[in-house]
């Protein structure tokens, strides 16, 4: 397949889904028009019915028709949602393809750190940055396991297994719709540290045998409300038999209350977050794999959705409690309480697998945002790993230019060449050399493809020394920044990994001789 076969596909793809939005719009207008006049004749019968000039029979005959309308009227609607969704998930597709996709994604600036090594200088974050080309992850929980991915190279046998996972998920275009169309609204989210306070926030401990009592309690007084609206009991009888209970809830109410508001504060957030990420656990769970990598995820996630779903309800029933219509009755009854205590078991029985499969749907969104890539990019090349010191690239492209910009070129670092002095008139593309070589090398270790011909390379850990400036509001000059930098890759090292070292002017912040000088104890040192 080419880019051009990529491009043809996804164009099609898009016309396929606006024929499928224009195909619904005159069933979504007629059962419309239908639900409208069964309403209409609904509210007209009962009118004639409560004048007493027919049978109140008659206003129930349009209510079958409403209900079968109103629920294809739904599914009308989230079927339209979904070809908007998937559309714009091709349309944004189909701008990577073409080079014109900067400004239009997720940028991640949230992720970028203050204080790394290549970050800031490999433009890995912000406007047309390696993140945004990269990213395709539905949730901001795979957001940030690509960042990670990218951030941090890991051992080389890791490497490898993201590679072969990252190869069997490159073909599977139905699974990125599938997660591209999580959730029944595109607004709705699933953030990491929405899960990690509540995780992490203090526990809620109470006795064994309170939340026992505190449901047969409620279900008590419920119960004699209940039989107070009937009048079977005298309200005065039962105000003597539930004072005993109001008691109960009042003080367990008032000696929880701190608490349980710090409590639901942490908790509110996920009754609209918790959904996504349910569904894209059961797809994970549900799915089948060949690669160590994906095996593994999918081991991780086992009966999550079901663990999720039985959290759900609670969550649910604490969004009707602070409805207006229930607010009172709920604190009677000590609902919040209750639904809190509810709550602190799940998170006592699930809080650590839950960590593990947050961190399992991270690295999985990762996968598949890094098999796009590979999909959408049919001219790039699966690095080769070696154990010995090496760098060695043909026809090497920066991966963030547009095809017709990009020149490539070889590079050879290797333990006969360890060190490359590029040199040129300015603008002519000494930087964008350095980047490339960077950027290349952190899109192998995530375990996707690189812009080349061939590259063969070992474990390296990067450092770049690229766009390094000055401070004002800091007292820093740019020769002090340098030097920090540098003093930061040579103490930042790994024992027994080599080092890919990309600097730009060395110490171009003092004169040449000084540079001449520094630049020797500097190579001496590293």
């Amino acid at each position: 397949m080419t880019l051009h076969d990529v491009a043809v596909q996804y164009e099609t793809r898009i016309v396929e889904l606006q024929a499928g939005l224009a195909q619904l719009r005159l069933p979504h207008a007629l059962t419309a028009g239908i639900l409208t006049i069964a309403v209409a004749l609904f509210l007209a019968l009962g009118l004639y019915a409560v004048r007493g000039q027919m049978s109140f029979l008659w206003p129930s005959l349009p209510i079958p028709v409403a209900a079968a309308s109103a629920r294809r009227l739904r599914q009308s609607r989230q079927s339209e949602s979904r070809m908007w969704r998937l559309k714009r998930f091709y349309d944004r597709a189909l701008q990577r393809v073409k080079g014109n996709w900067a400004r239009s994604g997720v940028t991640g600036d949230e992720f970028r750190p203050t204080d790394h090594v290549y970050a800031t200088d490999l433009h890995l974050f912000g406007e047309g940055s390696l993140f945004e080309l990269l990213c395709i992850a539905r949730t901001s929980i795979g957001q940030r396991g690509l960042a990670q991915y990218l951030l941090k190279a890991p051992a080389l046998e890791e490497t490898l297994l993201r590679q072969e996972a990252v190869r069997e998920l490159r073909g599977k275009v139905e699974l990125r719709e599938r997660i591209a169309t999580l959730g029944e609204f595109e607004f709705l989210e699933s953030r990491s540290h929405t899960f990690e306070e509540w995780l992490n926030c203090p526990r809620l401990s109470f006795p064994r045998a309170l939340p026992t009592l505190a449901a047969v309690s409620s279900a008590l007084l419920a119960a004699m409300i209940f039989i107070g609206f009937t009048s079977a009991i005298p309200w005065p009888v039962i105000a003597i038999w539930a004072s005993p209970l109001v008691a109960f809830h009042v003080g367990a109410g008032r000696f929880y209350r701190s608490r349980v508001n710090r409590m639901l504060a942490q908790v509110r957030p996920l009754c609209t977050e918790t959904g996504v990420l349910r569904e894209g656990l059961r797809l994970l769970e549900r799915d089948q794999f060949q690669s160590a990598k994906l095996k593994r995820l999918v081991e991780l996630v086992q009966n999550s959705s079901a663990a999720l779903r039985t959290l759900e309800p609670l969550l649910d029933a604490l969004v009707q409690r602070d409805k207006e219509w229930f607010y009172g009755p709920s604190r009677w009854l000590l609902i919040g309480t209750q639904l809190c205590m509810a709550m602190e078991q799940w998170r006592r029985e699930h809080g650590e697998a839950l960590r593990i499969w947050l961190g399992a749907w991270a690295e999985f969104e990762a996968l598949n945002a890094l098999a796009a890539y590979s999909y959408e990019n049919p001219d790039h090349t699966f690095p080769e790993f070696s154990i010995e010191a090496c760098f060695e690239a043909l026809d090497l492209g920066h991966p963030l230019l547009p095809q017709d910009s990009c020149v490539a070129n070889d590079v050879e670092l290797t333990g006969k060449f360890p060190f490359y002095i590029v040199s040129g008139s300015n603008m002519s593309g000494k930087s964008t050399l350095l980047r490339a070589i960077g950027l290349n090398a952190v899109l192998a270790f995530a375990g996707a493809p690189v812009r080349a011909r061939a590259l063969r390379l070992s474990g390296l850990s990067i450092f770049a020394s690229l766009s390094i400036a000055d401070s004002l509001l800091n007292g820093t000059s740019k020769f002090l920044a340098e030097v920090a930098r540098l003093r930061q890759a040579i103490e930042s090292g790994v024992e027994n990994r080599p080092v890919l070292f990309l600097v730009d002017e060395i110490f171009s912040g003092t004169n040449s001789r000084d540079r001449r000088i520094a630049g020797k104890r500097w190579c001496a040192h590293s």
